[in-house]
């Protein structure tokens, strides 16, 4: 369990920027100590625990990168093609040959070790062979269509970085250094809560006036692809005092709490002063949109997320707001999404001093150019705006006009969660 200093945390003010908000929670929220190892595919997914440096140069020794014919590049003349005897043949998985006299050739196979002087290989298709010789067009550079020890990963570097959340390739990597483990963070364990007594699970019978509860499904899916584990906590009712021995309770074996709604300012929202109860509050509203109200404290030692109850600004709060948060918890080094710029195919207004983020679809133009599509309804709570969209266009906070034509910034989801 991650332990904070109650007393490290201090009320951010009203209406924080979202680096704002990072970097206070940055600042007071230390990374999970413990790490252990895993086997290469049980490590996909997870944060990197310490440097991966390689143990031997990659590849392991200078070798073909196409079937065809090895050759000294000196022996080669530059004005008409070369006919040299083709002496001797090279393939993957053997010890390389005698070294390649001069003025001779030497057939060889993709993957095999570069026999001693040559330096360079032609493609079988770009030769012609005649019997026991093989005629060698010109222009052809020095080094050509090899690989070289090492030009991948040399031995001693870092071949991969501590802080990498680790995919694919990055296994790809570990297991091409010959690596069976590797040192990784433990996962995460997140505790998830939904509040108000309009929301019922899915599977129960919806009284008047309820709906079914979204955001603790969206939260949790979120959580899991953030690399950690869900405990779900179900639905809190709209009760201050038990809403605080709740969240007091849920410290115990858990690195962050997250819950949505009730962190607004009605009079029966009672995250907010649930967690001034227990613990300490951090910040509680935020200078976007939508997303306004997102309660940052802490309780036990143990950091606490208060998300919006509309869904579309518990997912657009989580994702700029509390994935940074698990990246930091993780110990993994987090890259803030970069937006790509996209044409606007809207117009959009907002005041100034606060930052926007308007639900897309791209479509190609009829020049090539993506362009950006708003989806037809605004609302916070429309949850197929989400589910019929590929992103959001990022309205910085000095900008108060968008027109059609203008270039945007487009976050897609995948880069987001």
């Amino acid at each position: 369990m991650t332990q904070l200093s109650d007393d490290c945390f201090a009320f951010g003010g009203p209406l924080l920027s979202i680096e704002d908000g990072i970097r206070q929670i940055s600042e007071r929220v230390e990374a999970v100590a413990a790490a252990g190892t895993e086997e290469l595919l049980a490590a996909d997914g997870r944060i990197l625990a310490e440097d991966l440096v390689a143990p031997i140069d990659l590849p392991p020794s200078d070798n073909a990168a196409v079937d065809g014919y090895a050759v000294r590049h000196a022996d080669l003349t530059a004005a008409e093609p070369t006919l040299l005897p083709v002496v001797g043949r090279d393939v993957a998985g053997e010890a390389a040959s005698i070294p390649l006299a001069p003025g001779t050739a030497r057939r060889i196979f993709t993957g095999a070790r570069l026999p001693a002087g040559a330096d360079t290989i032609f493609m079988q298709e770009d030769v012609e062979a005649l019997g026991s010789h093989v005629r060698l067009p010109q222009g052809l550079k020095r080094g050509a269509n090899t690989r070289q020890r090492g030009e991948d990963v040399r031995a001693g570097s870092v071949a991969l970085p501590r802080g990498r959340r680790l995919r694919p390739q990055d296994i790809a990597l570990a297991a091409a250094l010959g690596l069976t483990r590797l040192a990784v963070r433990r996962r995460l364990r997140v505790a998830i809560f939904s509040t108000g007594n309009e929301i019922v699970s899915p599977g129960h019978p919806l009284g008047p006036g309820q709906i079914f509860d979204a955001n603790r499904f969206l939260l949790a899916s979120l959580v899991v692809r953030a690399g950690a584990d869900v405990t779900d906590l179900g639905i809190l009712a709209d009760d201050a005092a038990a809403t605080a021995r709740a969240l007091d309770a849920a410290t115990a074996g858990h690195d962050l709490l997250l819950t949505s709604g009730g962190v607004s300012t009605g009079e029966e929202d009672h995250v907010k002063a649930a967690v001034e109860a227990v613990g300490r509050l951090v910040f509680w509203r935020l200078a976007i949109k939508p997303g306004r109200p997102v309660a940052m404290g802490v309780i036990n030692g143990v950091p606490l997320a208060g998300l919006p109850g509309n869904p579309v600004a518990a997912f657009i709060t989580f994702a700029h707001v509390v994935r940074p948060l698990i990246a930091r918890l993780a110990g993994e080094t987090w890259e803030k999404p970069v937006a790509f710029p996209v044409r606007s195919a809207f117009a959009y207004r907002k005041k100034a001093g606060r930052r926007e983020y308007v639900r897309v679809r791209l479509v190609a133009a009829a020049d090539g150019v993506m362009a950006a599509h708003k989806h037809a309804q605004e609302g916070a709570g429309i949850l197929s705006s989400l589910t019929a969209t590929h992103g959001l266009v990022e309205v910085s906070e000095a900008v108060t006009v968008v027109a059609p034509g203008d270039a945007v910034g487009f976050l897609s989801y995948d880069a987001l969660i």
